[in-house]
């Protein structure tokens, strides 16, 4: 590894492991969700042995069932099955099973387990210290290089400010995007989401507009 992955090798990189992750965990890929969710692993190990009370669909709906009972009572007056419309010949289980089938599983709509993003975020981060001591490029310094000093600032103090700033507009703007470029550009527009496929073109669009200003006008 003398040199870095030309495009293609990349390219065929990431769609192996977008693929593989959605196959292993029926989710899509997302650095800034599984950032957000290690943060507070205290609330959401809280929520997984929640999630863990309810995992059939049926008990979930039981004790909801349960629970709206003991709250606003049952009446005796009043059937709790719906009448069949007049004409119509079909049984009422039938339409509730079929409903059923095709609505999703709640399992399916929780996040991915916690120790998955977990280690996730630490794959990332071994991958690449692997990657640049097998290139023979790993190295420790306190810049962002040369290419950063010629094109933003090499004040040190600047470069500080600069960068904690960046930081908080990609933290700000990944939230209120609903995610990040791995969440959006891999996973999203893999699916050909529409509102990933909007989202990614902002962002590198942007991304493009402010690299030119910085390139060419300052």
């Amino acid at each position: 590894m003398s040199t870095y992955w030309p495009w293609w090798a990349g390219a065929i990189g990431l769609a192996l492991v977008t693929i593989n992750h959605t196959l292993i965990t029926d989710r899509s890929l997302g650095v800034s969700a599984a950032w957000d969710r290690v943060l507070h692993w205290r609330r959401e190990r809280q929520l997984e042995r929640m999630d863990e009370e309810f995992t059939d669909d049926q008990a979930l709906a039981e004790a909801l069932a349960a629970a709206t009972a003991e709250h606003f009572g049952t009446g005796t007056s009043a059937s709790t099955v719906p009448q069949v419309p007049y004409g119509k010949s079909q049984p009422l289980e039938a339409n509730a099973e079929s409903a059923a089938n095709e609505r999703p599983a709640a399992t399916s709509l929780r996040p991915a387990p916690l120790v998955t993003q977990a280690a996730l975020l630490m794959s990332v981060f071994l991958g690449g210290f692997i990657a640049a001591v097998a290139s023979g490029r790993f190295h420790l310094r306190y810049d962002m290089g040369p290419g950063f000093r010629n094109l933003v600032t090499a004040d040190s103090t600047a470069m500080i400010a600069v960068l904690f700033v960046g930081g908080v507009l990609i933290g700000f703007g990944t939230r209120l995007a609903g995610g990040c470029s791995s969440g959006h550009g891999l996973s999203g527009c893999g699916r050909l989401r529409p509102v990933s496929i909007v989202a990614t073109a902002v962002f590198f669009g942007t991304a493009v507009a402010v690299s030119f200003l910085l390139w060419k006008v300052i």
